[in-house]
């Protein structure tokens, strides 16, 4: 069973992070990282039922309340199987939120490996990334930005043929 989190307090009300949430999709988003991960992109707006991914990764919409979270299936087929769901949370106080993503979902096939090997390295570097993304479009960008593992920088260097600028 996989079960992955990532998350970040923001000191801002949920609505402000709840805004960016329902832009993640284009090359154009506010808080995914499209300067350096493939953009999300769907079928159509953001609702229950749209379909698409990021990069290989495919999955469709199966819950979704606007600015406030959205809950996506893995594709079947796909290496894993089950949902990861971006979230955003009540802080501890009025004016803060937690910007929230989980995966809960069990290998499938080569995922077994892949999953482990591959994909969990790529996508923590993808969701650290995000959040300091989402960070910093509110006003409070991280002090110490996310960094890409060594591990990371070869997978994506074998992946793209090149060399990646973030160290």
């Amino acid at each position: 069973m996989i079960h992955n989190v990532h998350q970040r307090e923001l000191p801002v009300a949920p609505a402000a992070i709840g805004r960016l949430l329902d832009g993640i999709q284009g090359s154009d988003s506010p808080i995914w990282p499209v300067d350096t991960w493939p953009a999300v992109r769907f079928d159509r707006p953001m609702a229950v039922g749209a379909t698409g991914g990021h990069g290989p990764v495919r999955y469709s919409c199966t819950a979704y309340r606007p600015g406030r979270m959205i809950e996506c299936t893995f594709s079947p087929g796909f290496l894993i199987q089950g949902t990861h769901t971006l979230d955003v949370l009540d802080g501890p106080t009025q004016d803060s939120c937690v910007l929230r993503h989980v995966i809960d979902a069990r290998p499938h096939g080569i995922g077994h490996l892949a999953w482990p090997l591959v994909f969990r390295w790529l996508h923590d570097a993808l969701f650290e990334d995000l959040l300091d993304r989402a960070a910093t479009a509110v006003g409070h960008p991280p002090i110490r930005p996310a960094r890409w593992s060594p591990w990371v920088r070869f997978l994506r260097r074998r992946a793209q043929g090149g060399v990646d600028a973030k160290a």
